[in-house]
């Protein structure tokens, strides 16, 4: 059988994954705060006695496209968004402090502030929890304070301050639940140590930083490469069978 079956196989999977890949992107283009994957691979030539053109298609670690999406204003308290760099740090179901910039924020029958997903908010001395009040205002520091039940509207007491980070971005890595965190490599000692200059504008919510078209025009793209890639393992299937039955003539 003539290996070339195993270059074109090697193609067309790479171009299945890719193409998942801004499946989800496009997936996600109304997700507030999700950051685009990109889809990688490069050619990597073949051991051994080989032809030099052939080479095979091999996946490169994939990456996280962290720029800002554009921010949509909601006038609700509870929705912050970050002001230029940084990362709202949260506490996932395992306890783990990840990031993310989406800031769609609740408060739960205990008082805890949560993303609409469920985790955990953290404040610069862990997860923020607000006693009973008449209203929640959040300050551009992420300053989160309250007007107390039963007190005057200027009577505002300051509860605590929403943990914003800004790790650098070489070092961060986007996991399979969504939330960025520290590539294992970057790891450090502790939690991540909040940034005084991070701002917060609240009232908003940043949007993803997908491009539905760009998306679409890659998706079709990949379509294209794919349908390449099986017609050089039907034309090498092809090209065995000949050699089979040329063999079977001699």
């Amino acid at each position: 059988m003539d290996k070339s079956i195993y270059i074109g196989m090697s193609g067309a999977k790479q171009n299945m994954m890719a193409q998942q890949a801004h499946a989800n992107n496009l997936a996600n283009v109304n997700t507030t705060g999700f950051k685009k994957d990109f889809a990688q691979a490069r050619s990597m030539p073949v051991f051994g006695e080989h032809h030099p053109t052939r080479a095979y298609a091999m996946t490169e670690r994939p990456g996280t496209d962290f720029s800002a999406g554009p921010l949509q204003q909601t006038g609700r308290n509870l929705d912050v968004a970050m002001d230029g760099e940084g990362w709202l740090a949260v506490q996932n179901n395992q306890g783990e402090e990840v990031f993310t910039r989406s800031g769609s924020l609740q408060v739960d029958v205990n008082g805890m502030i949560r993303l609409g997903s469920g985790e955990m908010v953290l404040g610069n001395g862990g997860p923020v929890a607000l006693p009973p009040y008449e209203q929640l205002l959040i300050g551009a520091d992420g300053t989160v304070s309250i007007q107390p039940v039963g007190g005057p509207p200027d009577q505002l007491v300051e509860i605590d301050r929403l943990k914003l980070v800004n790790p650098p971005s070489d070092a961060l890595m986007k996991g399979e639940d969504g939330f960025i965190r520290r590539k294992p490599d970057q790891a450090i000692d502790g939690p991540e140590q909040p940034d005084a200059n991070m701002r917060v504008a609240s009232g908003f919510l940043e949007s993803s930083n997908v491009n539905a078209v760009e998306e679409m025009i890659a998706n079709l793209e990949l379509s294209r490469q794919f349908e390449m890639q099986v017609k050089v393992m039907q034309t090498a299937d092809e090209n065995s069978e000949v050699t089979a039955r040329l063999l079977q003539n001699l």
